[in-house]
């Protein structure tokens, strides 16, 4: 049986130890990787992409696939501990190492200030954001109806986050502060990194290489020697 109640008090241990400012290591970055997880096999296998990007021209250079049983099933508020030893499995394939991820998922907009982006930020000790497709926890202001548009994220009197609409008629992304990043360059990294799509151009891709999406298959035919064994 799952020891619930010991995982969040986990959580909430964990959550003290997140830096919530810049401790960046860097003032332009040159490599910014995005991660992105799935699950293959009715649940039973986890499987991580993590894509690297150069900055500033947030092109693909690496990429790095890792697919590993399942050790926890879904329990709400604890997808971390589900998703982190994927991340961890593909994060020590990588031969770049980057210097700034964003992790498709919650940061500390999470009720236990633990998402998956905090979580692993802490685990590999590198600055992370969360960038969710949907809220977790917290209320805004709405948004006007324009790219650009974005609202404090607010829990319990504090600031988890910002909503932002990063494309006109699209619903908006919830950005928080994984692991050493403040919130205003949680926001500021990710404006940064838009190349016209709702999402940022790293866990777009990452999310591309995952489901091997055309964008995808179409950089391994024009880069046919990066092309590596995923597992």
């Amino acid at each position: 049986m799952i020891d619930t109640a010991s995982l969040r008090a986990e959580q909430v241990e964990k959550a003290k130890a997140v830096v919530k400012q810049d401790r960046l290591g860097f003032d332009e970055p040159k490599w910014i990787a995005g991660a992105d997880v799935g699950f293959e096999q009715d649940g039973k296998i986890t499987r991580a992409a993590i894509a690297v990007l150069s900055y500033p021209s947030l092109e693909l250079v690496e990429y790095r696939v890792a697919r590993v049983p399942t050790s926890l099933p879904y329990i709400p508020g604890l997808l971390s501990f589900r998703e982190y030893p994927a991340l961890l499995a593909a994060w020590e394939r990588l031969t770049i190492v980057p210097q700034l991820v964003f992790v498709d998922g919650q940061g500390i907009a999470h009720p236990r200030r633990l998402g998956v982006a905090s979580h692993f930020g802490l685990l590999v000790d590198v600055p992370t954001i969360g960038v969710a497709k949907s809220r977790l926890c917290g209320h805004h202001d709405e948004l006007e109806p324009f790219a650009g548009a974005v609202s404090p994220l607010i829990d319990k009197e504090e600031q988890i986050g910002w909503v932002w609409n990063s494309k006109a008629r699209c619903k908006p992304l919830y950005i928080s502060i994984g692991h050493r990043v403040s919130q205003e360059s949680a926001l500021f990294w990710v404006e940064r990194s838009m190349r016209g799509y709702r999402l940022p151009e790293p866990t777009r891709w990452a999310d591309a290489i995952a489901s091997r999406r055309p964008a995808f298959m179409r950089w391994l035919a024009a880069h046919p020697e990066k092309n590596v064994d995923e597992g």
